[in-house]
């Protein structure tokens, strides 16, 4: 068999440290960057408020959602970033489910991130690789290609994680994988364990945890040496059931809508809870200003049995006349039609002083510092009543929730 136990892997890696994992940590540690970001906030109630908390004991909140782990600073899907999560109060972690070449399920971001989110490219294994490294030059960007699928579950948990990046610039692996983002930290990669889908359960269930699994989309056609598409989904609900999780603790996700479809059809009891990755943006995708855009709209995807809906943070936020930010018409649609709503991610963007990339481009004018960020949080959660924020570092969240009784 290839699943191995939590014990197994306590008992195989010194490196996960003398006191072992099996035993959650009852107390909640939120070190100093929660009070770092409210210092920062402008005067004013909400900051009253949460410096008002300082002084009282944190507890895990469903609330807080480890995303990937604690991907600020520990190596993403790896046992040592759920177990920083679940330290910092996240009551529900993340395993994004991807598969191997023997059909066997693993916590990855993407099928094909090997190498940039482990040491695949410094190791044997590289020869499997889809696409080898092939350095920078002639005015080509590096590039490889890994896929978990190019390897059999016992090579896959040879390797080791590290801190997900790429130098698109490197005329050698070396520097290739030498790209850690400058406001992240190389201090806890060093270990990187790897995890099955299943060892993830194991792992987050003994520190007292609940689970959101991301069925990630295949990078190889499907069906995949006899594997289709619903036996994925299907094989990722079975791990659950096999481990003796209670569907209520459970919150699949996929940005695929007929994946969603399949677990509200053929698994109810954890369909009720599945989570429909908003994924609709981009050229020609939904304006969330504009409600003729939802296509679905929000009314047709609750009559197909959709009861959590998961945009990423900027599609919920808009900046009205005097730039506060305020709840978008796509979540003020979505919460007419009984949708429940779940962000994602904060943390995720660096220093937020020059407007916050991405995740926070439609409000990027009010985004003048790190303080602004409990002001975004503080609107998801007050305006537009999420039920639950991903987090790369959850103690951030933490610490609101505990402090707003979330």
């Amino acid at each position: 068999m290839h699943r191995l136990s939590l014990t197994c892997l306590i008992a195989a890696g010194a490196t996960l440290g003398a006191s072992g994992f099996a035993n959650a940590d009852t107390q909640v540690h939120l070190g100093p960057r929660p009070l770092y970001l409210v210092d920062q906030m402008e005067d004013g109630a909400l900051k009253d408020k949460l410096l008002a908390c300082a002084a009282t004991p944190a507890a895990k909140t469903d609330f807080s959602i480890g995303h990937r782990g604690a991907a600020l600073q520990f190596p993403e899907h790896t046992a040592e970033g759920y177990v920083a999560a679940a330290r910092m109060g996240a009551g529900i972690i993340e395993c994004d489910v991807t598969f191997t070449k023997d059909r066997e399920l693993v916590c990855r971001h993407a099928q094909d991130d090997l190498h940039t989110s482990t040491n695949i490219l410094a190791t044997d294994l590289a020869d499997k690789c889809t696409q080898g490294f092939t350095p920078a030059g002639g005015g080509s960007d590096a590039t490889a290609e890994c896929r978990t699928s190019d390897l059999t579950l016992a090579e896959f948990m040879s390797l080791k994680g590290k801190m997900d990046g790429r130098d698109k610039t490197a005329a050698t692996v070396e520097d290739y994988m030498a790209a850690t983002a400058g406001w992240r930290t190389d201090l806890y990669a060093p270990t990187g364990t790897l995890m099955t889908h299943a060892q993830s359960i194991e792992l987050i269930k003994a520190q007292g945890g609940k689970f959101t699994p991301e069925l990630k989309s295949p990078a190889v056609e499907m069906p995949f040496d006899g594997f289709s598409q619903a036996d994925y989904a299907q094989k990722m609900i079975d791990e659950y059931k096999a481990a003796g999780v209670a569907p209520e603790d459970v919150w699949p996700q996929s940005f695929n809508l007929d994946d969603v479809l399949y677990w509200i059809e053929n698994e109810p009891e954890f369909g009720k809870q599945a989570v429909y990755l908003d994924g609709r943006y981009g050229r020609n995708g939904i304006d969330p200003s504009n409600a003729e855009s939802f296509k679905p709209s929000m009314e047709e995807l609750k009559d197909m049995g959709v009861n959590y809906l998961a945009p990423p943070i900027w599609m919920m936020l808009a900046l009205d006349d005097d730039k506060q930010i305020v709840p978008s018409v796509y979540a003020l649609a979505a919460k007419e039609a009984g949708l429940k709503l779940i962000a994602w991610t904060l943390e995720r963007s660096g220093p937020l002083a020059s407007g916050g990339g991405w995740y926070f481009q439609t409000v990027k004018d009010a985004m003048d510092s790190d303080g602004k960020l409990y002001e975004v949080l503080n609107v998801l959660s007050e305006d537009v009543g999420v039920e639950g924020v991903f987090s790369d570092w959850p103690a951030t969240v933490t610490y609101y929730a505990n402090c707003m009784g979330k």
